[in-house]
């Protein structure tokens, strides 16, 4: 099974991107969990609510991997909430740390921010995009993590993932 991530700061096209190549490649994708669980919540999130979200999402992820049809495409991993949950709560509990570092993607895609932001509600810091970016970056390099940068407008994107996935599925 190979594995992709699919991350970055928000409204950048995770989920978008995340879709399309699972239909691009006839498998599934794993949809952001956070987005259901916050919508549920009927107060501030927590680092509770984060650390479930955390689980949340490895469980769904597992789901659908016995789904997948030889290749999965995740949007969002333990970078996501990591990043979330020091950013917001200064800390990030071990557990997250050690999910994340044994992450095993094959591959994660950086998603850049020169979409236009689009609003929704559960989104917060427009104005931190590249702030964030950066913080990804540093975050995937010090991890070691095989990553890519996807840049450009959607149909620019769709094709630089098409072409990373597909030298990824040839190296196989």
């Amino acid at each position: 099974m190979i594995k992709i991530a699919v991350t970055g700061p928000e409204s950048t096209g995770k989920s978008t991107i995340a879709a399309q190549l699972a239909t691009r490649f006839n498998t599934v994708w794993v949809p952001e969990y956070a987005r259901s669980y916050v919508a549920t919540l009927d107060q501030p999130y927590t680092l509770d609510d984060i650390e479930a979200i955390a689980r949340g999402q490895l469980a769904l992820e597992q789901e659908m991997q016995l789904q997948a049809n030889d290749i999965l495409f995740s949007d969002t991993d333990m970078l996501v909430l990591k990043i979330w949950s020091e950013h917001a709560f200064g800390h990030c509990p071990d557990w997250i740390q050690r999910q994340l570092e044994q992450q095993d993607y094959n591959l994660c895609l950086l998603m850049g921010v020169d979409l236009p932001w689009e609003p929704d509600p559960q989104r917060e810091h427009p104005h931190l995009r590249q702030f964030f970016y950066h913080w990804y970056k540093r975050e995937l390099e010090a991890l070691g993590a095989p990553f890519v940068e996807i840049f450009g407008q959607e149909q620019e994107r769709l094709e630089l993932a098409t072409k990373h996935v597909e030298a990824l599925l040839t190296q196989r």
